[in-house]
């Protein structure tokens, strides 16, 4: 009778426990709390740019690091794409993308992450204009003050 009575202690002791430790858990919400986060959405609103308002950023010395990176993050996403080369000639848009260049290069905020995904991505999405991708990029580069 002893061994029936500790076997029954035991199971009812872990029923408790197992009670308890499922009531820590479980945390009741309210109707209202339920209904306000449905309510509640975070909107990301992305700023749009032109190439002109990009480059104003660029030529800005008091631009931050994060506003270049949204800046060019931006341009890669939807600007990318230069329209095609005139003959031997360069599309005159192609000005406004190698002073972006020139100047992303030289912007005391800047960092090789944003360098390296302007010249990646223009160079993916244009290889007819590799060679003055390159010029742009060599220039920028050997125009810093180190």
């Amino acid at each position: 009778m002893d061994v029936i009575f500790y076997i029954k202690l035991i199971a009812a002791l872990a029923l408790f426990l197992t009670m308890l430790v499922l009531l820590l858990f479980y945390k009741p919400q309210k109707k209202e709390q339920k209904k306000q986060k449905k309510d509640i959405k975070v909107i990301k609103v992305e700023k749009q740019y032109s190439l002109n308002e990009i480059l104003t950023i660029v030529k800005k010395k008091e631009s931050t690091s994060k506003e270049l990176g949204d800046a060019i993050s931006y341009l890669v996403k939807h600007y990318v794409k230069i329209h095609p080369k005139l003959g031997l000639r360069a599309h005159p848009d192609f000005d406004i993308y190698s002073e972006i260049i020139l100047r992303i290069c030289r912007h005391p905020n800047t960092n090789k992450d944003i360098i390296l995904l302007l010249d990646r991505e223009l160079e993916k999405h244009n290889p007819e204009y590799l060679v003055e991708i390159n010029d742009s990029l060599t220039k920028g580069l050997n125009s810093r003050g180190i």
